[in-house]
């Protein structure tokens, strides 16, 4: 328990000795009010907001110090030796909704702090809104907290998405220390905070959204997360670039950070985890909208593989890892006539890859695009950071130069080195396994992952280097 006089997990007596300061990033200097430029450096609009004790206790911590040294700071904390601290499995509870429970590495853990980030109308208030729903059920208690839309506006997506009976507790308020106070009164499993940058704090005069604001909002919600065990998730605004809004700070803060990826006009949806202290990094989830909310997709490989009657040029399947899943992607490309200044542009893919790639295929394969405008594209939506997804491109880039399909049931992977070199993919028998269950018959992969037992259904062909690779492909097609 807090001690008498202390307040909201022991906040409002620190808050309350805080003023508001305003420091430099550049030199670190201080100023008492927002200035256009630093008045120790000179450097302009450099001062943040922030928070800082009166300058009298101030003035009487230094003089403890310095009869005391920094003993007279702080009292010292006893600290422990590693090898005698227990590691213990951390307990999760599921959500209920599969494709997120993978992402999140089985569901959501005592006092962890989750962020996840979107573009405006993806879905990560619906997602959000079912997973609670999802969590009362199983007898948790949640609570939703929404600053950017009413309750009745919050009540109208549950009774679209056939929740409207749900016992999840709602709260709209965008004031930091009500919110704190009700949740030690209540003291939820779950919290939803919808969104972090709506929030404000009466500490500071800064507008919510502020630098300021979401980092300090931030931060108490971190450490009431830590102090009760309570679940604290943070829905973040993401800026233009698509990158989450605020001080980059806030990911650091979380243990986890999700980011929800797709196209608004389309009806899939990725949920990638980026960091997450409990789990495995770069797992993704597959989702599709529907009139009744997000659904799971249970086969995510039949979403990025385009329904061709024929085998068409410029078409080649890669068997990518997503986290701990291989997934299959239709990488697609078109050679077409250029100017004399041909155009290089990918959708999904590195740009700067690709013109590296097609350096490779002309100096060590022989085939030349310097004239042509070349367009690679992910099908689906997803983008694919791995360099396994090399040889793939440079395959489609040459069928769709030639005018020849790939043969049906076709898939390659594997990385492409600088001298013309075909490298291993990781986890190799799990991607040609994957490909097998799906009906592909043909695989021409480096040499070092072709399978030690013959894998049924599949005929893999191993190369080492880029030139064998357009070999085989003249010679088959």
């Amino acid at each position: 328990m807090a001690p008498s006089g202390v307040g909201v997990l022991g906040y409002s007596l620190r808050m309350s000795r805080e003023k508001t300061i305003f420091t430099c990033t550049e030199c670190g200097g201080t100023s008492p009010k927002w200035l256009g430029k630093c008045p120790s450096c000179n450097a302009w609009n450099t001062l943040e907001e922030g928070v800082s004790e009166t300058a009298a206790n101030s003035k009487n911590r230094l003089s403890q110090s310095a009869g005391a040294g920094y003993a007279g700071l702080a009292q010292a904390t006893p600290v422990t030796p590693l090898s005698e601290i227990e590691a213990t499995e951390v307990a999760r509870s599921p959500t209920g909704i599969d494709e997120l429970d993978r992402v999140l590495g089985g569901g959501v853990v005592e006092g962890g702090v989750i962020l996840i980030g979107g573009d405006p109308g993806i879905g990560k208030s619906t997602l959000l809104l079912q997973a609670l729903d999802g969590l009362q059920r199983r007898g948790l208690d949640t609570l939703y907290v929404t600053g950017e839309e009413s309750g009745a506006q919050v009540a109208m997506r549950a009774k679209r998405l056939g929740i409207d009976a749900s016992q999840v507790k709602l709260m709209a308020e965008i004031q930091l220390e009500k919110i704190l106070a009700t949740v030690q009164a209540r003291q939820p499993t779950v919290a939803v905070i919808d969104s972090i940058q709506t929030l404000y704090s009466d500490q500071l005069s800064s507008a919510p959204g502020s630098v300021a604001q979401v980092r300090e909002c931030a931060a108490h919600l971190t450490r009431m997360a830590k102090a009760t065990g309570i679940t604290v998730v943070l829905i973040g605004h993401v800026t233009k670039e698509g990158a989450l809004a605020g001080p980059r700070v806030l990911e650091h803060m979380v243990d986890t950070v999700l980011y929800f990826e797709g196209d608004t006009h389309s009806s899939f949806r990725l949920v990638r985890a980026i960091k997450n202290r409990f789990g495995a990094v770069n797992e993704i989830g597959v989702f599709a909208m529907t009139e009744r909310g997000l659904k799971g997709v249970a086969n995510p490989s039949a979403i990025f593989l385009s329904q061709h009657s024929e085998p068409v040029p410029g078409s080649c399947v890669l068997v990518t890892l997503e986290g701990t899943r291989p997934l299959l992607v239709e990488i697609q490309a078109l050679v077409d006539s250029g100017g004399p200044s041909p155009r290089r542009l990918s959708v999904g893919l590195e740009r700067d890859r690709l013109a590296m790639l097609l350096a490779v295929l002309h100096r060590h394969a022989g085939v030349a695009c310097l004239d042509q405008d070349v367009f690679v594209n992910a099908v689906g939506g997803v983008r694919i950071s791995e360099p396994a997804a090399d040889l793939a491109v440079l395959l489609a880039i040459t069928s769709s130069l030639r005018g020849k399909a790939l043969p049906q049931g076709f898939l390659a992977f594997g990385e492409v080195g600088l001298a013309g070199e075909v490298r291993p993919a990781p986890r190799g028998q799990e991607r040609l396994k994957e490909a097998a269950k799906l009906g592909f018959r043909v695989a021409l992969v480096p040499r070092a992952n072709l399978p030690k037992k013959p894998i049924e259904g599949l005929q893999v062909h191993a190369i080492d280097r880029v030139d064998e690779a357009i070999e085989w492909l003249r010679r088959e097609v």
